[in-house]
Protein backbone atom coordinates (compact mmCIF):
# COMPACT_ATOMS: atom_id res chain seq x y z
CA UNK A 1 0.00 0.00 0.00
CA UNK A 2 2.89 2.32 0.74
CA UNK A 3 4.08 2.04 -2.87
CA UNK A 4 0.64 3.09 -4.15
CA UNK A 5 0.60 6.19 -1.97
CA UNK A 6 4.09 7.09 -3.19
CA UNK A 7 3.00 6.80 -6.83
CA UNK A 8 0.08 9.15 -6.29
CA UNK A 9 2.16 11.48 -4.10
CA UNK A 10 4.53 11.97 -7.03
CA UNK A 11 1.81 13.71 -9.01
CA UNK A 12 0.58 15.53 -5.88
CA UNK A 13 3.93 17.09 -5.05
CA UNK A 14 4.70 17.76 -8.71
CA UNK A 15 1.63 20.03 -8.81
CA UNK A 16 2.88 22.01 -5.82
CA UNK A 17 6.39 22.17 -7.31
CA UNK A 18 5.00 23.59 -10.55
CA UNK A 19 3.02 26.11 -8.53
CA UNK A 20 6.15 27.26 -6.69
CA UNK A 21 8.07 27.47 -9.96
CA UNK A 22 5.27 29.49 -11.56
CA UNK A 23 5.32 31.83 -8.57
CA UNK A 24 9.09 32.32 -8.72
CA UNK A 25 9.15 32.84 -12.48
CA UNK A 26 6.15 35.17 -12.35
CA UNK A 27 7.75 37.22 -9.61
CA UNK A 28 11.11 37.45 -11.37
CA UNK A 29 9.52 38.47 -14.67
CA UNK A 30 7.31 41.15 -13.15
CA UNK A 31 9.33 42.50 -10.21
CA UNK A 32 10.80 45.44 -12.16
CA UNK A 33 7.66 46.30 -14.09
CA UNK A 34 5.45 49.07 -12.83
CA UNK A 35 2.85 48.64 -15.53
CA UNK A 36 -0.17 46.57 -14.72
CA UNK A 37 -2.84 45.48 -17.12
CA UNK A 38 -6.02 47.46 -16.52
CA UNK A 39 -8.55 45.39 -14.60
CA UNK A 40 -11.30 46.52 -16.97
CA UNK A 41 -9.41 45.59 -20.15
CA UNK A 42 -10.59 42.80 -22.40
CA UNK A 43 -7.49 40.70 -21.62
CA UNK A 44 -8.03 40.97 -17.90
CA UNK A 45 -11.71 40.15 -18.09
CA UNK A 46 -11.11 37.21 -20.43
CA UNK A 47 -8.31 35.70 -18.36
CA UNK A 48 -10.13 36.04 -15.06
CA UNK A 49 -13.30 34.62 -16.60
CA UNK A 50 -11.36 31.63 -17.93
CA UNK A 51 -9.88 30.97 -14.49
CA UNK A 52 -13.28 31.24 -12.78
CA UNK A 53 -14.95 29.02 -15.35
CA UNK A 54 -12.19 26.43 -15.26
CA UNK A 55 -12.25 26.22 -11.46
CA UNK A 56 -16.05 26.07 -11.30
CA UNK A 57 -16.15 23.18 -13.76
CA UNK A 58 -12.97 21.26 -12.95
CA UNK A 59 -13.12 21.09 -9.17
CA UNK A 60 -16.63 19.67 -8.70
CA UNK A 61 -16.34 17.71 -11.96
CA UNK A 62 -13.06 16.04 -11.05
CA UNK A 63 -14.22 15.20 -7.54
CA UNK A 64 -17.59 13.83 -8.66
CA UNK A 65 -16.18 11.80 -11.55
CA UNK A 66 -13.47 10.35 -9.34
CA UNK A 67 -16.03 9.40 -6.67
CA UNK A 68 -18.23 7.63 -9.21
CA UNK A 69 -15.24 5.89 -10.75
CA UNK A 70 -13.98 4.59 -7.41
CA UNK A 71 -17.42 3.13 -6.70
CA UNK A 72 -17.10 1.15 -9.93
CA UNK A 73 -13.52 0.20 -9.13
CA UNK A 74 -14.47 -1.16 -5.72
CA UNK A 75 -16.54 -3.85 -7.45
CA UNK A 76 -13.60 -5.19 -9.49
CA UNK A 77 -12.28 -8.48 -8.13
CA UNK A 78 -8.68 -8.29 -9.42
CA UNK A 79 -6.78 -6.24 -6.86
CA UNK A 80 -3.87 -5.42 -9.21
CA UNK A 81 -6.17 -3.99 -11.90
CA UNK A 82 -8.22 -2.14 -9.31
CA UNK A 83 -5.16 -0.45 -7.80
CA UNK A 84 -3.58 0.49 -11.14
CA UNK A 85 -6.82 2.06 -12.37
CA UNK A 86 -7.16 3.90 -9.07
CA UNK A 87 -3.64 5.34 -9.34
CA UNK A 88 -4.35 6.53 -12.88
CA UNK A 89 -7.67 8.10 -11.90
CA UNK A 90 -6.19 9.78 -8.83
CA UNK A 91 -3.39 11.23 -10.93
CA UNK A 92 -5.86 12.62 -13.47
CA UNK A 93 -7.91 14.17 -10.67
CA UNK A 94 -4.76 15.83 -9.32
CA UNK A 95 -3.85 17.13 -12.76
CA UNK A 96 -7.33 18.54 -13.37
CA UNK A 97 -7.44 20.43 -10.07
CA UNK A 98 -3.72 21.27 -10.06
CA UNK A 99 -3.90 22.90 -13.46
CA UNK A 100 -6.38 25.37 -11.98
CA UNK A 101 -3.91 26.19 -9.22
CA UNK A 102 -1.02 26.83 -11.61
CA UNK A 103 -3.30 28.70 -14.04
CA UNK A 104 -4.49 30.97 -11.22
CA UNK A 105 -0.94 31.78 -10.15
CA UNK A 106 0.14 32.58 -13.70
CA UNK A 107 -2.94 34.73 -14.26
CA UNK A 108 -2.25 36.59 -11.03
CA UNK A 109 1.12 37.74 -12.31
CA UNK A 110 -0.42 38.82 -15.62
CA UNK A 111 -3.36 40.84 -14.34
CA UNK A 112 -2.45 41.33 -10.65
CA UNK A 113 -5.88 41.05 -9.09
CA UNK A 114 -6.54 39.80 -5.60
CA UNK A 115 -9.27 37.47 -6.84
CA UNK A 116 -6.65 35.32 -8.59
CA UNK A 117 -4.94 34.75 -5.25
CA UNK A 118 -8.28 33.58 -3.87
CA UNK A 119 -8.72 31.26 -6.85
CA UNK A 120 -5.28 29.79 -6.28
CA UNK A 121 -6.07 29.37 -2.58
CA UNK A 122 -9.32 27.57 -3.36
CA UNK A 123 -7.57 25.16 -5.72
CA UNK A 124 -4.74 24.58 -3.20
CA UNK A 125 -7.23 23.86 -0.40
CA UNK A 126 -9.15 21.42 -2.60
CA UNK A 127 -5.88 19.65 -3.41
CA UNK A 128 -4.88 19.55 0.23
CA UNK A 129 -8.16 18.37 1.74
CA UNK A 130 -9.79 16.30 -0.99
CA UNK A 131 -6.98 15.03 -3.22
CA UNK A 132 -4.06 14.27 -0.90
CA UNK A 133 -3.53 10.51 -1.04
CA UNK A 134 -3.49 8.53 2.19
CA UNK A 135 -3.57 4.81 2.87
CA UNK A 136 -6.85 5.01 4.75
CA UNK A 137 -8.51 6.93 1.92
CA UNK A 138 -7.35 4.39 -0.67
CA UNK A 139 -8.52 1.47 1.46
CA UNK A 140 -11.95 3.01 2.01
CA UNK A 141 -12.34 4.08 -1.65
CA UNK A 142 -11.49 0.63 -2.99
CA UNK A 143 -13.03 -1.30 -0.09
CA UNK A 144 -9.87 -3.28 0.52
CA UNK A 145 -9.84 -5.68 3.45
CA UNK A 146 -6.11 -5.99 3.96
CA UNK A 147 -3.36 -3.38 3.60
CA UNK A 148 -0.90 -5.63 1.82
CA UNK A 149 -0.11 -4.97 -1.82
Amino acid sequence: MENIVKRINLAYYLIYTLTILATIVGYLLTMNQDTNIDIKSNLSITLSSLVYLYLMVSIPGALALFHRYTKKLSEIEDKYTKINKYVTAASWRLIAVGFGLVFSVITFYIIRTQSMIYCAAIAAIVLLFFCKPTESKIISDLKLEDTEE
